[in-house]
């Protein structure tokens, strides 16, 4: 399978998943709804890289060349959803742990202390991220992608988030 055929369908999985049209995606990275549609059927007649990377990081994929060699640093070693804890607790003196956000991001419900944490991942963690945890939560609760993502966007309305991906 060639590399654009391969973006092509990573892009359209990552847009479904999130739930997004491919005209709300044209609009979040600048590109037109037919640039969109020609990229994710491999069918895009001259497809520069930064219309790839640009489109690419609206649905928080990233481009890269992969040399073989594994990253050690100790942001790579931490699971997404550490990570996420992390970043959701970065301002606040009580901490959301991972048990108590995988179990937020599973069920959709959130504890009214944890209001603030959640807005504060869902309006600047980066989407790569948030990818990254629906990835480890298909994997490890056996959830549908698409479900995480729809967590994700009703627990953004409970939290009044204003970020653009979640409509």
């Amino acid at each position: 399978m060639g590399a654009i055929h391969e973006l092509g369908q990573a892009l359209r999985a990552r847009r479904t998943d999130m739930g997004l049209s491919q005209a709300q995606v044209a609009a979040l990275s600048g590109l037109s709804r037919q640039t969109v549609n020609q990229i994710e059927t491999g069918a895009a007649p001259d497809l520069g890289l930064n219309k790839a990377e640009r489109l690419a990081a609206v649905l928080g994929l990233v481009l890269r060349v992969d040399a073989g060699r594994s990253a050690s640093s100790k942001a790579a070693k931490m699971t997404a959803l550490a990570r996420a804890a992390a970043t959701a607790s970065v301002s606040f003196r009580r901490r959301l742990a991972r048990p108590a956000l995988k179990r937020i991001l599973a069920s959709g419900e959130l504890p009214e202390k944890y209001i603030p944490h959640m807005h504060a991942l869902l309006d600047d963690a980066p989407v790569s991220l948030l990818g990254a945890v629906a990835e480890q939560l298909h994997d490890e609760e056996k959830l549908s992608r698409d479900a995480v993502w729809k967590n994700y966007r009703n627990l953004a309305r409970q939290v009044k988030s204003r970020r653009d991906i979640w409509g």
